[in-house]
């Protein structure tokens, strides 16, 4: 995928179910931004399902979606990691982890079967968990007089930024949050106020 600094997440959880001849099929969407926050979710549902057939699995990563795993789980190979990966990139999200719990039913359901189940619970939960859009940020630090702390905040109004932590000692000291598609024009914009100095970023 191309890069901007737009990207989309879950706004929260998601839950499925999808019946297929006999078999029962659970999906579950997670918000995830770590491999810590994926192994403890995996296991979460682990416990939760013991006795499930298997634990299949996707996550993709990092606004460029660049991490991406799946996981079979003992089905036969690309039938039920990569319809849930597939399903992921579809919905154009990323930082969040899809796991479809399967308990079998008795019949077979075959490989088309079996790729269309794992993709339809995937893209349930996906739906329930909804979406929000992100922006990659950069952290910038100034610092001025306390006389002309109320320039930061008007040249912040002008764009997309954060207002983060203040530190009040011998100066003024702010730092802020910013759509990285607007920094270099924000820079710009600084360089016209010789009195704010740009600490780091």
């Amino acid at each position: 995928m191309l890069f901007s600094d737009e990207y989309t997440e879950p706004a929260g959880s998601g839950e499925s179910s999808l019946r297929e001849r006999g078999s029962r099929f659970l999906g579950y969407a997670f918000p995830v931004h770590t491999e810590a926050e994926m192994k403890q979710y995996l296991q979460q549902i682990k416990q939760q399902y013991p006795d499930a057939t298997h634990h299949c699995f996707a996550v993709v990563m990092h606004p460029d979606q660049s991490y991406q795993r799946s996981t079979d789980d003992g089905e036969p190979s690309n039938t039920a990691g990569r319809p849930i990966l597939r399903a992921i990139l579809s919905a154009g999200l990323t930082n969040i982890l899809v796991i479809v719990v399967r308990y079998y039913g008795g019949t077979q359901l075959g490989i088309p079967g079996l790729i269309k189940a794992y993709g339809e619970t995937a893209q349930a939960a996906l739906l329930a968990a909804r979406r929000v859009a992100r922006f990659v940020e950069d952290e910038l630090l100034l610092a001025t007089d306390f006389e002309h702390e109320q320039d930061i905040y008007r040249i912040a109004d002008k764009f997309s930024v954060r207002i983060g932590n203040r530190a009040y000692e011998n100066r003024v000291q702010i730092a802020l949050f910013i759509r990285r598609s607007e920094l270099m024009k924000f820079k710009s914009v600084l360089a016209d106020f010789p009195r704010i100095t740009l600490i780091k970023g």
